[in-house]
């Protein structure tokens, strides 16, 4: 029986390791963050009318994405949590010779409620990137037919 629990096991493991995948994605954007704030602190001190108040909305924005990144790797390190208790429901059921079915499939459910509301703060996040890195009208010279 021990065989079938860790086959069971396999599938929660998998996407502990999706998980694990993400949160690189996150800490690898986070440090972006982290490295454009540092460099908008020293504009903030650096400039003055209307270059400041465009360092003031951008500090706002890389705030708000900083927000959204830390809520989102604590819900997958929260969902990371909740496979490794799906995991171990599983084994302990194995070593007491119970099912313990409800209580392992309530773990799961949690921990994929969990990566999927993680996936939305990942979603804010970009799209508040898409929305910020729009370029003016202006500059895309619209008009002009004779280039593609």
């Amino acid at each position: 029986m021990i065989a079938q629990t860790i086959q069971l096991s396999l599938a929660p493991v998998f996407v502990l390791v999706a998980i694990g995948n993400i949160m690189n994605i996150l800490t690898t954007r986070l440090g972006r963050i982290v490295d454009r704030s540092r460099a908008l602190k020293k504009l903030h001190a650096e400039t003055t009318g209307v270059a400041h108040d465009a360092v003031v909305v951008e500090m706002r924005n890389v705030d708000r994405r900083i927000q959204l990144i830390g809520h989102a790797l604590l819900i997958l390190v929260l969902s990371g949590i909740g496979i490794g208790v799906t995991v171990g429901i599983l084994f302990l059921g194995e070593m007491l010779g119970q099912e313990l079915r409800i209580a392992t499939q309530v773990a799961f459910f949690l921990a994929i409620s969990l990566l999927m509301v993680a996936l939305v703060y990942l979603l804010l996040e970009t799209r508040l990137v898409a929305s910020t890195l729009r370029l003016p009208q202006e500059l895309l010279e619209l008009e002009r037919k004779d280039l593609r």
